[in-house]
This record gives structure tokens, C-alpha cells and sequence, in this order.
């Protein structure tokens, strides 16, 4: 059986009902960072426990404890989680991850490369630009991952 694991970012203190209805029911939620606020993780916390990092825009206290990067492990696969891919400090497939999460650009996106899946799941927070406003469902069966990006609005 598959182990769901949600998916956010770039909420910039914005948690939508949208997003926690999409997020009710998983096992694990990793935030990719740009948090906003504390009480973005406190209502997530709510929901199951949370991975997060800290992104760039994540500069007061109660950010300091956040990491710039962490390992999620779950039935056999190893998640590395970070804000911006482009700090990104070693080589997925060689460190043994079965995934990359990370956020920063607000461009929901899942592909495989070299055998690792990466995944955006886009921002959940303010609109920006014309981006969609998204988060992703990740499902682990025995280390293999499948994504589904879902659009919020």
C-alpha cells in the first residue's frame, strides 16, 4: 500500500482551505519552504507531521530552527527537501534519494532524471505572476514515487 505524503511551498503565511482539504488524510507534509508564518506549520501540524525548510523569505525568529535542508525517510526512500534547487550541494542519485522536494520558483513541476524523481509543487500561497496556485500529492510504495500535481485554482 502506498504512503501519501503532501506537498506545499512558497505559502508566504498563507495556508488556503483549498490546500488543507487537498492535504487532509496524508501520512507526512514536507513544506519546501517560504513559510510565511509559524502558524502556517502549527495548522499543518494539525493535519500530520510536517518536514519543513526554511526559504529566503523565512527571516524571523521562529524560522531560525528551521533547516536549509532535510531528509525525509519513509518505506524504504530517502526525500531530500530544499527552498531553491539551485543550492542544491550534492548529487541526489549518488547520495541514495529517490526524490528531490523543493519550492523557490513557484512553478509546479514533477519529472524523473538519472532515477530521481524532482518535484515543485508550485506555491500555495498569494498569487504571483500568472502561476497556478498548487501543491502535490507524493506517493511511496516500497521506494518507488509517484507524483500528482494538483491545481488549487
Amino acid at each position: 500500500m502506498a504512503h501519501v505524503i503532501g506537498l506545499i511551498s512558497d505559502t508566504h503565511g498563507l495556508l488556503r482551505p483549498e490546500a488543507v482539504h487537498a492535504l487532509t488524510g496524508t501520512e507526512h507534509i514536507i513544506h519546501a519552504g517560504d513559510v510565511g508564518k509559524a502558524s502556517v506549520l502549527t495548522s499543518l501540524q494539525a493535519i500530520a507531521p510536517v518536514t519543513a525548510v526554511r526559504g529566503n523569505v523565512d527571516r524571523e525568529a521562529w524560522a531560525a530552527r528551521l533547516p536549509k535542508a532535510a531528509v525525509l525517510e519513509l518505506d524504504h526512500t530517502s526525500i531530500y527537501v530544499i527552498h531553491d534547487i539551485a543550492e542544491l550541494d550534492l548529487v541526489p542519485e549518488a547520495a541514495g534519494f529517490s526524490a528531490v522536494v523543493f519550492g523557490h520558483s513557484h512553478h509546479p513541476s514533477a519529472e524523473t532524471r538519472r532515477g530521481v524523481t524532482f518535484v515543485n509543487p508550485g506555491s500555495a500561497g498569494p498569487a504571483r505572476f500568472s502561476l497556478p496556485i498548487s501543491l502535490a500529492l507524493m506517493y511511496v510504495n516500497a521506494g518507488a514515487v509517484e507524483v500528482e500535481l494538483i491545481t488549487l485554482r
